[in-house]
């Protein structure tokens, strides 16, 4: 069956480049949502604990429940929990009507909206969500924000940072203390100057996967998935035989054509057989991709799709992000 190689080698290099930047691995709080940005949810939280990491951030409570004993702190960030959650998982505070909704007791940090306007508190709604959270009895442990465009040109990044910055400094006087401040992702980690904020929530950067556009110096990161798959039948096709549904894939010499076991079915990307998908060794796949499986001239017993799903994206004008999310569970994730 199709499988997806996890490097282990290159996440440890990966975390080890992002410890350098926030000057500890203690600062790092990992985002495993998505099982992982594809990658396997319980796989890589177990070779996150193994180098160190503390801290991490899924999307629901049933991925947090998934990961819970390996980190301090496990940071929900769009589901309300029916009971106190435990184990160090904490819930994310996105709107103010959510606040009644949640369980007394309940460890909660606040986001606020500092221009991407698509969750978070309003900035002048700050003080009177800080109030309902208080009488609601809820344990305010953080307050976050997200970029719009760290990873593009622009001065998005700077005014958002500059808000979120205010809004501490306004806080911290007014006597707000022993929360953890955080608004960096993998993008604006590396874009700024110096990291000083509690931790950062690093995801794609982690992965391997991060670009950002020139000017910007991009960190040397790698790679950690490759996808490959396995062959299911192999056939001796004379010049001019029509491969796949429709027969888009028309051989212009005799030739080896096998097919392989992954299709779109399995969350590869169906593209499109006038603009054939090219491997990373230079071949293109036949016709169209199938639910189940693509055709591709030669015999191997294995091929790889990608080495690197950044590439793989630029050839379906798309981002590494939704190659990899894509990927069905059920394919098998093996750490090398």
């Amino acid at each position: 069956m199709s499988f997806l190689r996890i490097s282990r080698e290159n996440f440890f290099y990966n975390l080890n480049q992002i410890a350098r930047k926030t000057q500890s691995i203690d600062r790092v709080a990992l985002v495993l949502k998505d099982n992982a940005y594809g990658h396997g949810l319980t796989l890589m939280a177990d070779l996150a604990a193994e180098a160190g990491v503390r801290h991490a951030v899924v999307r629901t409570l049933a991925e947090a429940e998934a990961v819970r004993g390996r980190f301090e702190t496990v940071l929900v960030l769009s589901e309300i929990p029916e009971k106190v959650p435990e184990n160090g998982v904490r819930v994310v505070v996105n709107d103010r009507s959510c606040i009644a909704t949640m369980p007394a007791g309940c460890e909660v940090e606040l986001k606020v909206d500092t221009g991407m306007h698509r969750n978070g508190v309003a900035l002048d709604e700050v003080d009177a969500a800080l109030e309902a959270i208080a009488k609601r009895g809820l344990a305010l442990k953080g307050v976050l924000t997200h970029y719009r465009g760290a990873d593009e040109m622009g001065s998005d990044y700077f005014w958002q940072r500059r808000r979120f910055e205010a809004l501490r400094d306004r806080l911290e006087r007014a006597g707000l203390k022993g929360v953890r401040w955080h608004s960096h992702n993998s993008a604006s980690l590396f874009r700024c100057g110096s990291f000083e904020e509690d931790v950062a929530r690093v995801g794609i950067a982690a992965y391997g996967c991060l670009r950002l556009p020139e000017p910007f110096e991009a960190p040397d990161l790698r790679p950690v998935a490759s996808l490959w798959a396995k062959r299911l039948a192999t056939r001796r096709l004379c010049a001019g035989a029509r491969v796949g549904y429709g027969g888009e894939g028309e051989l212009k010499e005799a030739g080896t054509v096998s097919t392989y076991d992954i299709g779109y079915g399995d969350g590869w990307l169906r593209g499109d057989a006038r603009r054939p998908y090219r491997l990373p060794d230079g071949r293109e796949i036949l016709g169209r991709v199938s639910m189940d499986m693509f055709s591709l001239r030669g015999e191997d017993e294995k091929v790889c799709l990608f080495h690197d799903a950044g590439e793989a994206a630029a050839q379906f004008g798309t981002i590494a992000y939704e190659v990899l999310v894509r990927l069905s569970p059920h394919i098998r994730r093996v750490a090398v």
